[in-house]
């Protein structure tokens, strides 16, 4: 496993990452429906390209995982679903920790597992909100360590 920032994000790079990003959601985020999942598909590239540090994993040299950190927020993390379970997860986090200050991060209520691994991470809620940062009708948890 080869975990690395990336600082030049090619176009490639980012329909990879799409890629694991949709494979991800459709596996982990159950409450979301099909228009809902493509309509956000939509925003991820830029939200890739935008994010200030872009940590990527790969196996193989296929990509299987990522995640997006904004000052001390994690705002994004997710695994390709046939790594779920492996310490991917957690060793991004303990990297993003430990090399970029993370502090805090929101998770979706209705993605119970996700909290479930923050909360092992040594994440607590401090603030929960009814919809999402778009004002959708998904609680969000915020955490911080």
């Amino acid at each position: 496993m080869n975990i690395f920032k990336v600082d030049k994000r090619s176009e490639d790079l980012i329909n990879s990452l799409v890629v694991v990003w949709e494979k991800s959601v459709r596996a982990t985020h159950l409450f979301l429906s099909e228009d809902e999942i493509l309509n956000i598909k939509e925003y991820v590239p830029q939200a890739l390209s935008g994010v200030e540090n872009l940590i990527v994993a790969e196996d193989n040299n296929n990509l299987v995982g990522f995640m997006g950190i904004e000052k001390e927020s994690l705002e994004m993390l997710f695994i390709a679903p046939e790594e779920f379970g492996k310490g991917l997860g957690k060793e991004l986090i303990k990297l993003g920790i430990k090399s970029y200050l993370v502090k805090k991060v929101a998770v979706n209520e209705q993605n119970p597992k996700a909290k479930g691994f923050y909360e092992h991470m040594g994440f607590k809620v401090y603030k929960r909100t009814e919809v999402d940062e778009q004002g959708n009708p998904y609680p969000l948890l915020y955490m911080k360590l």
